[in-house]
């Protein structure tokens, strides 16, 4: 049976104290929003509504961003959970199948988690996600009734036997969508919030004599975000489970605690990662390269045997191809880097294309920018750039070419050519000794002075 995916967005965050909407704040560069929806791509739902409220607008900008295809609906007055949810039925008037509620500031559940609440709907019609915390505090308990769900208490309204129970309520539910807004229309606020709880459709199936169940996932998945205090604890959580799926894919971590990725970081197997590396979104590096200490990647891509670093910084559009060598104190960004060739150190490559084998020398500046548009350069195939050459573009050096150190190259270089672009050197004798006398001397004078 398909399952529809309802992601409730509309709670403002107060305790975040930010002028942005909570779910719109970001774990591993992406918005808390993105995560909730990537665990529903994963489980190949084909239908998502996203309940928005505070900022609507901005959120519904952001989930579209994420997934096109995604329904956005408003809540204009925030009563409930379960009046959140009523805001979805008119999107899935028309879906027969059923339909999972999660929430955007619990960003973790796990893909296996909700096709194992799926798998649950086959004995029951309603299926709550359960867990085991090591601290129940303020969560609602789930009371059973042998391996059946009897209700959900909130906490402010549980007896202090209803609240000695270890089992809590993570807010996952999953039913029938027809169902589950039937139920939600019988759902009231007699409770001590006033609201209308989601919670309450599990009694009001009981009561139809419809069977509730539980699936039960480690605290882990249930990390909400409602703080700042929060939000570094789920950064935390991502990067540790990021770290252990590298290791385990077979990708070699120095100092593991040191290494940040982003949501859609891509490591091959083989590939060594040094400390302090950070990765930003959109970055591949394929099986084999190695990425040394206190580099910084975000919308690139590395190939097989590539080596990046110490202290390098790729940008989006760098696109570095086999065995190329980018070393310490260079910065790469839109240019693609063919096989084999090396960028060392203290150089800028920018909207640039450098040829295979092709070799830059230490201080090498694209100069890309005219202040208003951008410019390339091309490096033909074996090229040689000498040391601190300033490449005015647009320009294009020829394969086999050189360049003079200390060259300013305005014109192109023709194939196998030698380029110099400097000032004839004038030695005057003696006056080096003349000047320093000078103003040495003016110096003890200011001193006196």
């Amino acid at each position: 049976m398909q399952t529809a995916l309802i992601i409730l967005a509309a709670g403002q965050g107060t305790r975040m104290q930010s002028d942005r909407v909570k779910v719109l704040h970001e774990v591993a560069h992406a918005p808390l929003l993105a995560h909730a929806m990537a665990a529903g791509r994963a489980l190949g739902s084909p239908r998502s509504v996203v309940v928005a409220g505070h900022q609507a607008e901005a959120v519904r900008a952001a989930a579209l961003e994420i997934d096109p295809d995604t329904e956005v609906v408003e809540q204009t007055e925030q009563l409930g959970t379960a009046h959140a949810v009523a805001q979805a039925a008119p999107a899935l008037r028309d879906f027969g199948g059923d339909a999972i509620v999660l929430y955007a500031d619990t960003p973790f559940v796990r893909p296996e988690t909700l096709a194992a609440m799926a798998e649950a709907r086959k004995d029951h019609a309603v299926v709550v996600l359960g867990f085991e915390p090591a601290d129940p505090a303020r969560y609602g308990r789930l009371v059973m009734q042998g391996d059946d769900l009897d209700r959900i208490v909130e906490f402010k309204d549980a007896t202090e036997q209803e609240r000695a129970i270890g089992l809590c309520n993570s807010g996952v539910i999953a039913a029938k969508a027809e169902l589950l807004f039937e139920l939600i229309s019988e759902v009231g606020n007699d409770n001590a919030a006033q609201e209308y709880y989601l919670t309450d459709i599990v009694a009001l199936a009981r009561a139809r004599g419809l069977s509730a169940g539980v699936v039960t996932c480690d605290e882990s998945e249930t990390l909400g975000v409602n703080s700042r205090n929060d939000l570094a604890r789920a950064e935390a959580a991502f990067q540790a489970r990021a770290r252990d799926a590298a290791l385990a894919g077979g990708v070699t971590l120095t100092a593991p605690e040191t290494v940040f990725f982003a949501h859609d970081t891509v490591i091959g197997r083989d590939a060594v990662i040094e400390p302090n590396v950070v990765f930003g979104p959109g970055v591949t590096v394929e099986s084999g390269a190695i990425i040394r200490a206190f580099s910084h990647l975000e919308g690139c891509h590395v190939s097989r045997g590539a080596v990046v670093g110490p202290y390098a910084r790729l940008r989006p559009g760098a696109e570095l191809s086999e065995d190329v060598r980018v070393g310490n104190f260079v910065e790469i960004k839109n240019a693609q880097i063919a096989e084999g060739a090396k960028v060392n150190h203290l150089t800028y490559i920018g909207d640039a294309g450098v040829g295979p084998r092709a070799n830059i020398g230490a201080g090498t500046v694209t100069c890309n920018y005219d202040g208003v548009f951008k410019h390339r350069t091309e490096i033909g195939a074996d090229a040689f750039i000498g040391s601190d050459t300033m490449l005015v573009a647009p320009v294009t050096v020829g394969a086999g070419a050189m360049t003079a150190s200390g060259s300013v190259i305005t014109g192109d270089v023709p194939d196998g050519a030698l380029a110099l672009g400097r000032a004839r050197q004038q030695n005057k004798p003696g006056l080096a000794e003349k000047l320093m006398g000078r103003l040495r001397a003016q110096k003890e004078q200011q001193k006196r002075d």
